[in-house]
Protein backbone atom coordinates (compact mmCIF):
# COMPACT_ATOMS: atom_id res chain seq x y z
CA UNK A 1 0.00 0.00 0.00
CA UNK A 2 2.54 2.52 1.01
CA UNK A 3 4.80 1.16 -2.01
CA UNK A 4 1.83 1.81 -4.49
CA UNK A 5 0.86 5.46 -2.72
CA UNK A 6 4.95 6.35 -2.71
CA UNK A 7 4.78 6.03 -6.51
CA UNK A 8 1.56 7.72 -6.85
CA UNK A 9 2.54 11.00 -4.72
CA UNK A 10 5.67 11.25 -7.13
CA UNK A 11 2.82 13.22 -9.07
CA UNK A 12 1.90 15.45 -6.45
CA UNK A 13 5.70 16.61 -6.18
CA UNK A 14 6.05 16.87 -10.21
CA UNK A 15 2.60 19.12 -9.70
CA UNK A 16 4.80 21.55 -7.21
CA UNK A 17 7.95 21.18 -9.04
CA UNK A 18 6.54 22.15 -12.34
CA UNK A 19 4.39 25.07 -11.14
CA UNK A 20 7.25 26.74 -9.19
CA UNK A 21 10.38 25.72 -11.42
CA UNK A 22 9.66 29.01 -13.29
CA UNK A 23 10.00 31.03 -10.06
CA UNK A 24 13.92 30.86 -10.25
CA UNK A 25 14.18 30.94 -14.20
CA UNK A 26 11.80 33.48 -15.67
CA UNK A 27 14.34 36.05 -15.11
CA UNK A 28 16.61 34.68 -17.48
CA UNK A 29 14.23 33.94 -19.63
CA UNK A 30 12.99 37.72 -20.08
CA UNK A 31 16.32 38.72 -20.38
CA UNK A 32 16.58 36.28 -23.61
CA UNK A 33 13.73 37.50 -25.18
CA UNK A 34 14.39 40.97 -24.27
CA UNK A 35 17.03 39.96 -27.36
CA UNK A 36 14.84 40.07 -29.96
CA UNK A 37 14.77 42.25 -33.23
CA UNK A 38 11.75 41.39 -34.48
CA UNK A 39 9.24 42.57 -31.76
CA UNK A 40 8.99 44.12 -28.46
CA UNK A 41 9.10 41.56 -25.66
CA UNK A 42 6.74 43.80 -23.17
CA UNK A 43 5.69 42.87 -19.41
CA UNK A 44 2.85 41.55 -20.49
CA UNK A 45 4.07 39.05 -23.20
CA UNK A 46 6.24 37.94 -20.07
CA UNK A 47 3.26 38.23 -17.42
CA UNK A 48 1.60 35.75 -19.83
CA UNK A 49 4.86 33.48 -20.40
CA UNK A 50 5.32 33.33 -16.76
CA UNK A 51 1.47 31.88 -16.21
CA UNK A 52 1.00 29.82 -19.47
CA UNK A 53 1.31 26.98 -17.53
CA UNK A 54 -1.79 27.50 -15.89
CA UNK A 55 -3.56 27.47 -18.95
CA UNK A 56 -2.67 23.74 -19.73
CA UNK A 57 -3.62 23.03 -15.76
CA UNK A 58 -6.99 24.36 -16.82
CA UNK A 59 -7.45 22.28 -19.87
CA UNK A 60 -5.66 19.24 -18.22
CA UNK A 61 -7.93 18.82 -15.02
CA UNK A 62 -11.23 19.35 -17.37
CA UNK A 63 -9.98 16.68 -19.21
CA UNK A 64 -8.69 14.51 -16.10
CA UNK A 65 -12.63 13.44 -15.80
CA UNK A 66 -12.63 12.37 -19.34
CA UNK A 67 -9.28 10.67 -19.07
CA UNK A 68 -9.79 8.51 -16.14
CA UNK A 69 -13.09 6.68 -17.34
CA UNK A 70 -11.84 6.31 -20.67
CA UNK A 71 -8.09 5.12 -20.51
CA UNK A 72 -8.17 4.71 -16.30
CA UNK A 73 -6.90 6.04 -13.36
CA UNK A 74 -3.22 4.50 -13.84
CA UNK A 75 -2.99 5.05 -17.57
CA UNK A 76 -4.02 8.39 -17.28
CA UNK A 77 -0.94 9.22 -14.80
CA UNK A 78 1.40 7.42 -17.68
CA UNK A 79 -0.10 10.24 -19.88
CA UNK A 80 0.56 12.88 -17.21
CA UNK A 81 4.01 11.63 -16.51
CA UNK A 82 4.74 11.58 -20.01
CA UNK A 83 3.82 14.89 -20.87
CA UNK A 84 5.63 16.48 -17.97
CA UNK A 85 8.64 14.56 -19.68
CA UNK A 86 8.45 16.37 -23.05
CA UNK A 87 7.73 19.73 -21.56
CA UNK A 88 10.74 19.56 -19.88
CA UNK A 89 12.69 19.11 -22.55
CA UNK A 90 10.99 21.23 -25.03
CA UNK A 91 10.95 24.32 -22.55
CA UNK A 92 14.93 23.09 -22.62
CA UNK A 93 15.24 23.64 -26.33
CA UNK A 94 12.06 24.89 -27.70
CA UNK A 95 14.34 25.57 -31.21
CA UNK A 96 13.93 22.07 -31.83
CA UNK A 97 13.73 21.32 -35.80
CA UNK A 98 11.99 24.60 -36.34
CA UNK A 99 14.14 27.41 -35.24
CA UNK A 100 18.04 28.42 -34.46
CA UNK A 101 19.26 27.73 -31.45
CA UNK A 102 19.49 31.16 -29.34
CA UNK A 103 17.93 33.56 -31.52
CA UNK A 104 14.96 35.07 -30.32
CA UNK A 105 11.68 35.25 -32.31
CA UNK A 106 8.02 35.67 -31.89
CA UNK A 107 7.55 31.68 -33.37
CA UNK A 108 10.14 30.72 -30.61
CA UNK A 109 8.19 32.38 -28.51
CA UNK A 110 5.08 30.96 -29.36
CA UNK A 111 6.75 27.20 -29.77
CA UNK A 112 8.22 27.86 -25.85
CA UNK A 113 4.63 28.22 -24.54
CA UNK A 114 2.80 25.45 -26.21
CA UNK A 115 5.88 23.36 -23.90
CA UNK A 116 4.85 25.27 -20.92
CA UNK A 117 0.66 24.70 -21.88
CA UNK A 118 1.73 20.76 -22.67
CA UNK A 119 3.34 20.73 -18.85
CA UNK A 120 0.48 22.55 -17.59
CA UNK A 121 -1.95 19.84 -18.98
CA UNK A 122 0.28 17.22 -17.19
CA UNK A 123 -0.06 19.35 -13.81
CA UNK A 124 -4.12 19.50 -14.47
CA UNK A 125 -4.13 15.73 -14.98
CA UNK A 126 -2.00 14.77 -12.23
CA UNK A 127 -3.47 17.30 -9.79
CA UNK A 128 -7.13 15.39 -10.30
CA UNK A 129 -6.20 12.26 -10.77
CA UNK A 130 -3.24 11.57 -8.01
CA UNK A 131 -5.56 12.15 -5.26
CA UNK A 132 -8.70 10.18 -7.24
CA UNK A 133 -6.22 7.09 -7.44
CA UNK A 134 -5.31 6.97 -4.06
CA UNK A 135 -8.52 7.49 -2.70
CA UNK A 136 -9.70 4.52 -4.75
CA UNK A 137 -6.85 2.22 -3.68
CA UNK A 138 -6.55 3.36 0.51
CA UNK A 139 -8.11 1.53 3.21
CA UNK A 140 -11.12 4.00 4.39
CA UNK A 141 -9.64 3.99 8.03
CA UNK A 142 -6.06 5.26 6.49
CA UNK A 143 -7.43 6.57 3.73
CA UNK A 144 -7.41 10.60 4.39
CA UNK A 145 -3.97 10.46 6.30
CA UNK A 146 -2.72 8.74 2.74
CA UNK A 147 -4.01 11.39 -0.24
CA UNK A 148 -2.82 14.22 2.32
CA UNK A 149 0.73 12.71 1.78
CA UNK A 150 -0.15 14.39 -2.16
CA UNK A 151 -0.44 17.52 -0.25
CA UNK A 152 3.13 17.41 1.19
CA UNK A 153 4.37 16.03 -1.73
CA UNK A 154 3.17 19.30 -3.90
CA UNK A 155 4.89 21.68 -0.79
CA UNK A 156 7.83 19.22 -0.67
CA UNK A 157 8.19 19.14 -5.09
CA UNK A 158 8.18 23.24 -4.75
CA UNK A 159 10.64 23.18 -2.23
CA UNK A 160 12.82 20.60 -4.08
CA UNK A 161 13.14 22.79 -7.27
CA UNK A 162 14.01 25.94 -5.49
CA UNK A 163 17.02 24.19 -4.01
CA UNK A 164 17.43 22.89 -7.70
CA UNK A 165 17.28 26.31 -9.32
CA UNK A 166 19.79 27.14 -6.44
CA UNK A 167 22.47 24.97 -7.10
CA UNK A 168 22.13 25.89 -11.25
CA UNK A 169 22.28 29.10 -10.75
CA UNK A 170 25.58 28.69 -8.65
CA UNK A 171 27.88 31.87 -8.59
CA UNK A 172 26.39 33.21 -11.74
CA UNK A 173 24.06 36.31 -11.79
CA UNK A 174 20.32 36.31 -12.53
CA UNK A 175 19.57 39.14 -15.06
CA UNK A 176 18.97 42.29 -13.98
CA UNK A 177 15.81 44.33 -15.96
CA UNK A 178 15.09 47.89 -15.69
CA UNK A 179 12.99 50.15 -18.01
CA UNK A 180 14.60 53.31 -20.00
CA UNK A 181 13.96 56.56 -20.18
CA UNK A 182 11.74 55.59 -23.55
CA UNK A 183 9.97 52.99 -21.37
CA UNK A 184 11.08 50.08 -22.76
CA UNK A 185 12.50 47.51 -20.90
CA UNK A 186 16.59 46.51 -21.45
CA UNK A 187 18.80 43.86 -19.62
CA UNK A 188 21.66 44.93 -17.49
CA UNK A 189 24.99 43.22 -18.45
CA UNK A 190 26.54 40.62 -16.57
CA UNK A 191 24.17 37.36 -16.10
CA UNK A 192 25.04 36.22 -19.86
CA UNK A 193 24.90 32.58 -18.78
CA UNK A 194 21.79 33.03 -17.18
CA UNK A 195 20.56 34.54 -19.89
CA UNK A 196 21.94 31.95 -22.73
CA UNK A 197 21.55 28.97 -20.61
CA UNK A 198 20.57 28.93 -16.96
CA UNK A 199 16.89 28.75 -17.36
CA UNK A 200 16.82 26.06 -19.76
CA UNK A 201 18.86 24.05 -17.58
CA UNK A 202 16.27 24.77 -14.82
CA UNK A 203 13.15 23.56 -16.68
CA UNK A 204 14.98 20.85 -18.44
CA UNK A 205 15.59 19.22 -14.31
CA UNK A 206 12.35 18.71 -14.41
CA UNK A 207 12.80 15.71 -16.44
CA UNK A 208 14.83 13.42 -14.07
CA UNK A 209 11.88 13.16 -11.75
CA UNK A 210 9.41 13.14 -14.67
CA UNK A 211 10.77 10.27 -16.39
CA UNK A 212 11.36 7.90 -13.16
CA UNK A 213 7.20 8.81 -12.24
CA UNK A 214 6.00 7.69 -16.05
CA UNK A 215 8.46 4.52 -15.78
CA UNK A 216 7.53 3.55 -12.33
CA UNK A 217 3.69 4.34 -12.51
CA UNK A 218 3.84 1.42 -15.33
CA UNK A 219 4.78 -0.48 -12.21
CA UNK A 220 1.33 0.14 -9.90
CA UNK A 221 -2.14 -2.00 -9.96
CA UNK A 222 -5.29 -0.12 -11.49
CA UNK A 223 -7.53 0.70 -8.86
CA UNK A 224 -9.69 -1.79 -7.95
CA UNK A 225 -12.55 0.62 -8.16
CA UNK A 226 -11.91 1.29 -11.74
CA UNK A 227 -11.64 -2.62 -12.59
CA UNK A 228 -14.69 -3.13 -10.71
CA UNK A 229 -16.48 -0.45 -12.38
CA UNK A 230 -15.27 -2.41 -16.02
CA UNK A 231 -15.88 -5.71 -15.17
CA UNK A 232 -12.80 -6.58 -14.46
CA UNK A 233 -13.77 -8.89 -11.16
CA UNK A 234 -10.69 -11.13 -10.49
CA UNK A 235 -7.96 -8.18 -10.83
CA UNK A 236 -10.28 -6.07 -8.85
CA UNK A 237 -10.68 -8.77 -6.32
CA UNK A 238 -6.43 -9.54 -6.73
CA UNK A 239 -5.87 -6.48 -6.24
CA UNK A 240 -7.89 -5.42 -2.67
CA UNK A 241 -6.56 -8.53 -1.02
CA UNK A 242 -3.15 -7.75 -1.80
CA UNK A 243 -4.26 -4.49 0.28
CA UNK A 244 -7.01 -5.48 3.15
CA UNK A 245 -6.09 -9.62 2.96
CA UNK A 246 -8.80 -12.30 1.23
CA UNK A 247 -11.70 -11.90 3.67
CA UNK A 248 -12.20 -8.12 3.70
CA UNK A 249 -11.24 -7.72 0.02
CA UNK A 250 -14.53 -10.31 -0.83
CA UNK A 251 -16.41 -7.69 1.42
CA UNK A 252 -15.29 -4.46 -0.01
CA UNK A 253 -16.13 -6.01 -3.94
CA UNK A 254 -19.21 -6.71 -3.01
CA UNK A 255 -19.84 -3.01 -1.73
CA UNK A 256 -18.06 -1.53 -4.60
CA UNK A 257 -20.45 -3.88 -7.01
CA UNK A 258 -23.94 -2.64 -5.18
CA UNK A 259 -22.83 1.05 -5.65
CA UNK A 260 -21.31 0.88 -9.50
CA UNK A 261 -23.61 -1.30 -10.99
CA UNK A 262 -23.80 1.07 -13.81
CA UNK A 263 -20.21 2.52 -15.02
CA UNK A 264 -21.80 5.92 -16.33
CA UNK A 265 -24.45 7.51 -14.38
CA UNK A 266 -25.23 11.06 -15.42
CA UNK A 267 -23.52 14.35 -13.81
CA UNK A 268 -26.80 15.04 -11.41
CA UNK A 269 -27.84 11.54 -10.94
CA UNK A 270 -27.26 12.10 -6.96
CA UNK A 271 -28.73 16.14 -6.92
CA UNK A 272 -26.88 19.20 -7.48
CA UNK A 273 -25.84 19.70 -3.53
CA UNK A 274 -22.78 17.19 -4.21
CA UNK A 275 -21.53 18.62 -7.53
CA UNK A 276 -22.04 22.66 -5.84
CA UNK A 277 -19.86 21.47 -2.65
CA UNK A 278 -17.40 19.45 -4.30
CA UNK A 279 -17.13 22.98 -6.42
CA UNK A 280 -17.16 25.40 -3.74
CA UNK A 281 -14.09 23.58 -1.85
CA UNK A 282 -11.96 24.25 -4.75
CA UNK A 283 -13.38 27.73 -5.04
CA UNK A 284 -12.27 28.44 -1.30
CA UNK A 285 -9.08 26.93 -1.52
CA UNK A 286 -7.69 29.10 -4.06
CA UNK A 287 -10.38 32.18 -3.14
CA UNK A 288 -8.61 32.70 0.59
CA UNK A 289 -5.46 33.84 -1.27
CA UNK A 290 -2.83 31.30 -0.23
CA UNK A 291 -1.70 31.76 -3.78
CA UNK A 292 -0.59 35.63 -3.18
CA UNK A 293 1.60 34.39 -0.60
CA UNK A 294 3.33 31.34 -2.23
CA UNK A 295 3.84 32.86 -5.23
CA UNK A 296 4.77 36.63 -3.98
CA UNK A 297 6.03 36.29 -0.96
CA UNK A 298 9.84 37.98 -1.13
CA UNK A 299 7.91 40.75 -3.06
CA UNK A 300 5.39 40.86 0.54
CA UNK A 301 7.82 40.87 2.71
CA UNK A 302 9.66 43.38 1.25
CA UNK A 303 6.78 45.57 1.22
CA UNK A 304 7.00 45.30 5.11
CA UNK A 305 10.31 46.59 5.18
CA UNK A 306 12.13 43.60 6.28
CA UNK A 307 16.02 43.73 4.68
CA UNK A 308 16.04 39.71 2.88
CA UNK A 309 13.25 38.83 2.17
CA UNK A 310 14.34 35.18 1.29
CA UNK A 311 15.35 34.33 4.27
CA UNK A 312 11.69 34.60 5.49
CA UNK A 313 10.58 33.11 2.66
CA UNK A 314 12.46 29.96 2.98
CA UNK A 315 11.63 30.45 6.76
CA UNK A 316 7.90 30.45 5.42
CA UNK A 317 8.31 27.10 3.57
CA UNK A 318 10.06 25.12 6.65
CA UNK A 319 6.61 25.84 8.53
CA UNK A 320 4.17 24.99 5.28
CA UNK A 321 5.86 21.91 5.33
CA UNK A 322 5.57 21.39 9.26
CA UNK A 323 2.33 22.16 9.49
CA UNK A 324 1.48 19.81 6.13
CA UNK A 325 2.93 17.22 8.45
CA UNK A 326 -0.17 18.13 10.93
CA UNK A 327 -2.47 17.46 8.99
CA UNK A 328 -0.93 14.30 7.36
CA UNK A 329 -1.20 12.69 10.99
CA UNK A 330 -3.99 14.29 12.55
CA UNK A 331 -6.80 13.69 9.78
CA UNK A 332 -7.65 10.37 10.49
CA UNK A 333 -8.47 11.06 14.12
CA UNK A 334 -9.67 14.63 14.23
CA UNK A 335 -11.93 14.49 11.11
CA UNK A 336 -12.20 16.87 8.18
CA UNK A 337 -14.36 19.40 8.71
CA UNK A 338 -12.57 20.15 12.45
CA UNK A 339 -10.13 20.86 10.43
CA UNK A 340 -11.10 23.10 7.65
CA UNK A 341 -12.99 25.11 10.72
CA UNK A 342 -10.26 25.56 12.76
CA UNK A 343 -7.95 26.67 9.22
CA UNK A 344 -10.24 28.93 8.06
CA UNK A 345 -10.76 30.75 11.25
CA UNK A 346 -6.79 30.95 11.72
CA UNK A 347 -5.94 32.08 8.42
CA UNK A 348 -9.18 34.55 8.96
CA UNK A 349 -6.99 35.87 12.24
CA UNK A 350 -3.68 36.20 10.45
CA UNK A 351 -4.97 37.53 7.31
CA UNK A 352 -7.18 40.54 9.22
CA UNK A 353 -4.06 41.11 11.40
CA UNK A 354 -2.00 42.00 8.86
CA UNK A 355 -4.64 43.77 7.31
CA UNK A 356 -4.07 45.65 10.37
CA UNK A 357 -0.52 45.65 10.64
CA UNK A 358 -0.97 48.43 7.65
CA UNK A 359 -3.03 50.70 9.38
CA UNK A 360 -1.16 50.60 13.23
CA UNK A 361 2.58 51.78 12.76
CA UNK A 362 4.12 47.79 14.54
CA UNK A 363 7.53 46.35 13.79
CA UNK A 364 7.79 44.53 10.06
CA UNK A 365 8.40 41.22 12.01
CA UNK A 366 4.92 41.33 13.28
CA UNK A 367 3.64 41.25 9.27
CA UNK A 368 5.78 38.27 8.97
CA UNK A 369 4.37 36.45 12.20
CA UNK A 370 0.74 37.25 10.60
CA UNK A 371 1.33 35.91 7.04
CA UNK A 372 3.65 32.87 8.72
CA UNK A 373 0.12 32.63 10.73
CA UNK A 374 -1.50 32.66 7.79
CA UNK A 375 0.40 30.10 6.19
CA UNK A 376 0.76 27.65 8.20
CA UNK A 377 -3.51 27.49 8.73
CA UNK A 378 -3.62 27.08 5.23
CA UNK A 379 -1.45 24.10 5.46
CA UNK A 380 -2.87 21.83 7.86
CA UNK A 381 -6.67 22.50 6.78
CA UNK A 382 -7.52 23.74 3.02
CA UNK A 383 -4.18 22.58 1.58
CA UNK A 384 -4.55 18.97 1.86
CA UNK A 385 -7.99 18.41 3.53
CA UNK A 386 -9.56 19.74 0.18
CA UNK A 387 -7.68 16.92 -1.93
CA UNK A 388 -8.86 14.45 0.73
CA UNK A 389 -12.66 15.51 0.22
CA UNK A 390 -12.64 15.69 -3.59
CA UNK A 391 -11.06 12.63 -3.98
CA UNK A 392 -13.63 10.54 -1.46
CA UNK A 393 -16.51 12.78 -1.22
CA UNK A 394 -18.10 11.70 -4.85
CA UNK A 395 -20.21 8.49 -5.10
CA UNK A 396 -17.97 5.62 -7.52
CA UNK A 397 -20.24 6.26 -10.66
CA UNK A 398 -19.60 9.96 -11.06
CA UNK A 399 -16.40 9.90 -9.51
CA UNK A 400 -14.24 10.96 -12.69
CA UNK A 401 -16.02 13.63 -14.05
CA UNK A 402 -17.06 15.47 -10.69
CA UNK A 403 -13.42 15.42 -9.86
CA UNK A 404 -12.90 16.98 -13.10
CA UNK A 405 -14.94 19.98 -12.80
CA UNK A 406 -14.03 20.74 -8.93
CA UNK A 407 -9.85 20.57 -9.78
CA UNK A 408 -10.73 22.49 -12.78
CA UNK A 409 -13.01 25.16 -10.99
CA UNK A 410 -9.57 25.00 -8.79
CA UNK A 411 -7.14 26.07 -11.63
CA UNK A 412 -9.61 28.88 -12.91
CA UNK A 413 -9.72 30.26 -9.55
CA UNK A 414 -6.18 30.06 -9.49
CA UNK A 415 -5.52 31.71 -12.23
CA UNK A 416 -7.85 34.51 -10.88
CA UNK A 417 -6.03 35.32 -7.65
CA UNK A 418 -2.57 35.23 -9.30
CA UNK A 419 -3.51 37.75 -11.55
CA UNK A 420 -5.31 40.19 -9.45
CA UNK A 421 -3.22 40.19 -6.49
CA UNK A 422 -0.29 42.56 -7.45
CA UNK A 423 -2.57 45.18 -9.22
CA UNK A 424 -4.64 44.75 -5.87
CA UNK A 425 -1.91 45.16 -3.68
CA UNK A 426 -0.37 48.14 -5.18
CA UNK A 427 -3.26 50.42 -4.75
CA UNK A 428 -3.09 53.19 -3.64
CA UNK A 429 -5.51 55.61 -1.84
CA UNK A 430 -5.09 59.44 -0.01
CA UNK A 431 -2.77 59.24 2.87
CA UNK A 432 -1.79 55.55 2.87
CA UNK A 433 -0.27 55.23 0.04
CA UNK A 434 0.38 51.97 -0.99
CA UNK A 435 -0.62 50.42 2.46
CA UNK A 436 -4.41 50.79 1.71
CA UNK A 437 -3.44 47.90 -1.19
CA UNK A 438 -2.10 46.03 0.99
CA UNK A 439 -4.35 46.69 3.94
CA UNK A 440 -7.39 45.76 1.30
CA UNK A 441 -6.14 42.77 -0.33
CA UNK A 442 -6.26 40.92 3.32
CA UNK A 443 -8.89 42.43 4.67
CA UNK A 444 -10.90 40.70 1.41
CA UNK A 445 -8.87 37.04 1.94
CA UNK A 446 -9.92 37.40 5.92
CA UNK A 447 -13.65 37.94 4.81
CA UNK A 448 -13.31 34.84 2.03
CA UNK A 449 -11.88 33.07 4.82
CA UNK A 450 -15.03 33.20 7.51
CA UNK A 451 -17.35 32.50 4.78
CA UNK A 452 -15.25 29.48 4.19
CA UNK A 453 -15.71 28.42 7.47
CA UNK A 454 -19.25 28.92 7.86
CA UNK A 455 -19.66 27.05 4.32
CA UNK A 456 -17.85 23.97 5.92
CA UNK A 457 -19.71 23.99 8.85
CA UNK A 458 -23.18 24.50 7.47
CA UNK A 459 -22.61 22.00 4.39
CA UNK A 460 -19.71 19.86 4.10
CA UNK A 461 -20.04 16.38 5.66
CA UNK A 462 -17.41 14.67 7.45
CA UNK A 463 -16.45 11.73 5.69
CA UNK A 464 -13.82 10.30 8.48
CA UNK A 465 -13.90 6.08 8.46
CA UNK A 466 -16.43 5.96 5.78
CA UNK A 467 -15.75 3.90 2.40
CA UNK A 468 -16.31 5.57 -0.69
CA UNK A 469 -19.01 3.33 -1.51
CA UNK A 470 -20.83 4.88 1.77
CA UNK A 471 -20.86 8.42 -0.13
CA UNK A 472 -23.46 6.97 -2.20
CA UNK A 473 -25.78 6.00 0.60
CA UNK A 474 -25.35 9.46 1.92
CA UNK A 475 -25.82 11.45 -1.36
CA UNK A 476 -29.02 9.28 -1.96
CA UNK A 477 -30.35 10.24 1.26
CA UNK A 478 -29.75 13.71 0.65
Amino acid sequence: MYSIVLVAVLGGLLFGYDTAVISGAEEGLQAFFLGADGFNYSEMLHGFTSSSALIGCIIGSALSGLCAVRLGRKRSLILAGVLFFLSALGSFYPEFLFFEKGVPTMGLLIAFNCYRVLGGIGVGLASAICPMYIGEVAPANIRGKLVSWNQFAIIFGQLVVYFVNFVILGDHLQPVVEKTAEGLMQVLPGAEWMTANGWRYMFVSEAVPAGLFALLICFVPETPRYLAMTGKDDKALYVLSRINGEKEAAMILKDIKATAAEKSEPLLTYGGLVIFIGIMLSVFQQAVGINAVLYYAPRIFASVGMGNPMVQTVLMGVVNIAFTLLAVFTVEKWGRKPLLIWGSLGMAVGALAFAMCQVVTLPPFMSVVCIMIYSACFMFSWGPICWVLIAEIFPNTIRGAAVAIAVAFQWIFNFIVSSTFVPMYNMSLGSMGDKFGHMFAYLLYGVICLVAAWFVWKLVPETKGKTLEDMTKLWKTK
